[in-house]
């Protein structure tokens, strides 16, 4: 679902490998440049995977993180239809999370150390899902507002450099985008409602707004890592470049449902062709990156209880998986 870079502000850049040959790096350099496709059993530098390991794994965890806001309100689904959609949605996000970390194993990272990562703060997920889904109408705005920026992060990197990663990007991208036109749908069903169903849509804008802007990570010039990732072409297009496109593909939709975009600052600017807006809150940005999110220790207990409560079945599977090995070696 989200994408972003969470590595922290004060993050040194990695120094390259003495032991890395020229000709080698050259040669890669050239490659990307040419927009060819990395492949796993490709030379490439040690920082560009690792970069590429931090990015992935942290995607894989935004993913699997971002089911759990969602996943409480199944039960509380208003409709069998709207308990459907929301059943599927998670479910996908479930798999999205899975071909990411499939992604990252191709770099020689191993799923164990990348949960373990996540479980002791070492790794960070999208700050997005430290805040809570008060409302049945926060489940429309996350659809509409939250993977609508995670299309704007995710669609340039059906592009990147990284072949496992684009070509899991390309399948994540069409699932979601049925998400957010199911999130708008819904928000969209909210404002044509009663004026408490839309007054629930309005708190729902409000509440989610601002953190959805923050999804792009922190502005360019803060941003340690955006430049060489653009040059190695693992991104393609900067936080403030995406955050701007959002914006301008949003608000003429809020517009259009009779919702009030919550910034004052707001304006269209004729002379660029955007919209401007107000200042993010950065520190509050900087503050949930750290865990300090509302709800930031329930997320993380939540997965850390998931994931000791299906030991039991990843050692059935694997003991199964073994005796099968064994069997078939024996037969032959």
């Amino acid at each position: 679902m989200y994408t972003t870079d969470l590595s922290g502000k004060d993050r040194k850049k990695p120094a390259p490998s003495a032991a890395e040959d020229p000709a080698l790096l050259a040669a890669f350099e050239a490659r990307v440049a040419n927009d060819e496709f990395i492949e796993p059993k490709d030379w490439m530098p040690e920082a560009y995977r690792r970069t590429l390991v931090r990015q992935i794994s942290q995607h894989a965890h935004s993913e699997i993180v971002g089911m759990l806001p969602e996943g409480n309100w199944i039960t509380r689904a208003p409709s069998l239809r709207r308990k459907a959609i929301l059943l599927a949605k998670v479910q996908d996000e479930g798999g999205h999370g899975l071909y990411l970390y499939s992604a990252a194993e191709t770099l020689g990272a191993s799923r164990e150390e990348m949960i373990e990562a996540l479980h002791s703060g070492k790794a960070k997920y999208s700050t997005i899902f430290n805040y809570p889904t008060l409302t049945w109408a926060d489940i429309g705005a996350i659809g509409w507002l939250v993977d609508g920026a995670a299309i704007m992060n995710q669609v340039p990197l059906q592009r990147t450099s990284y072949g496992p990663y684009a070509r899991a990007m390309v399948r994540v991208c069409k699932e979601e985008s049925f998400h957010q036109r199911q999130g708008y749908e819904l928000t969209m069903a909210l404002c044509a409602g009663s004026k408490e169903q839309k007054r629930m849509a309005q708190d729902a804008l409000n509440r989610w707004w601002w953190p959805s802007l923050m999804m792009f990570g922190p502005p360019d010039d803060k941003s340690p890592n955006t430049e060489q990732s653009i040059r190695w072409r693992i991104k393609r297009e900067t936080n403030d470049e995406l955050r701007q496109r959002f914006v301008d593909v949003t608000v003429p939709q809020a517009e259009a449902i009779g919702l009030a975009v919550p910034d004052p600052a707001l304006k269209w600017n004729e002379d660029c062709g955007h919209y401007d807006f107000g200042k993010i809150d950065w520190e509050e940005f900087y503050a949930v990156v750290r865990g300090e999110g509302q709800v930031a220790k329930e997320r993380m207990q939540a997965r850390v209880t998931a994931w000791e409560d299906g030991a039991w079945v990843r050692n059935a599977a694997t003991t199964y998986s073994v005796k099968r090995a064994a069997a078939k070696v024996a037969a032959e």
